[in-house]
């Protein structure tokens, strides 16, 4: 359940989260989809204030993002939103080209029936939110929560830790550009299939079909550079 923190334009700290986790979450977030700029100075007295969180839980949220590579730190001078570097995603794509097929091969193995049939149901819900009309950075929260799911799926928190990091870089390129890139429901609609796949229990194609979308990632993103 949500609580009351920060102000009206952040969302709220859930029950189960500590300052520091909400802290981070929030951060997190807005450093992704580039509501705090590249560059853009982290002051830990206004972050509490907004926040609604002490200095302390910010500060352990600043040192998580440090070590995301979301955030940089300099003696003397303070820590600043890490800048966005295009020629980075050949490299971040051929991790996650790696990486994101195993664990959405690992998911369709191991994953509970309860956790696939929850992979079904957030299918349909895709399904459902792609047939309205989605902001372009709404579809780009849509594709990091199917991410997650399906790291999560994947029951290893040391491959869903690695996966995370870096689709979130890749998802900070992807906010670089998104004025620049067509409706990408298209794009988010595969999910749609490698989700019911997950859940029908088949790696091989759950592997494919993750393979396909991450190539289709970078050539989206290729396209209008």
């Amino acid at each position: 359940m949500p609580v009351e923190t920060g102000s009206a334009d952040v969302p709220a700290r859930q029950s189960d989260e500590t300052y520091a986790d909400y802290a981070y979450r929030v951060l997190c977030d807005e450093l992704i989809v580039l509501d705090i700029k590249p560059g853009e100075p982290l002051n830990d007295d206004s972050l509490s204030r907004r926040l609604g969180v002490g200095r302390t839980p910010i500060r352990e949220a600043m040192k998580r993002l440090e070590s995301d590579h979301l955030v940089v730190a300099y003696p003397r001078r303070g820590t600043f939103a890490s800048s966005v570097d295009i020629t980075d995603l050949a490299e971040i794509s051929e991790i996650r080209q790696l990486l994101e097929p195993v664990a959405s091969a690992r998911a369709a193995r191991v994953a509970s029936p309860r956790t696939k049939q929850e992979l079904r149901e957030f299918a349909r819900e895709v399904e459902q939110l792609l047939a309205g009309r989605q902001a372009q950075r709404d579809l780009m929260r849509l594709d990091m929560r199917v991410h997650r799911a399906i790291y999560r799926a994947a029951g290893s928190r040391h491959l869903e830790d690695v996966l995370i990091r870096y689709d979130n870089l890749a998802t900070r390129i992807w906010s670089l550009v998104l004025e620049k890139l067509p409706p990408v429901s298209e794009h988010i609609a595969q999910h749609i299939e490698l989700l019911e796949i997950i859940a029908d229990g088949d790696p091989e194609a759950a592997a494919r079909l993750t393979s396909k979308h991450v190539t289709e990632f970078e050539n989206l993103i290729r396209a209008v550079l």
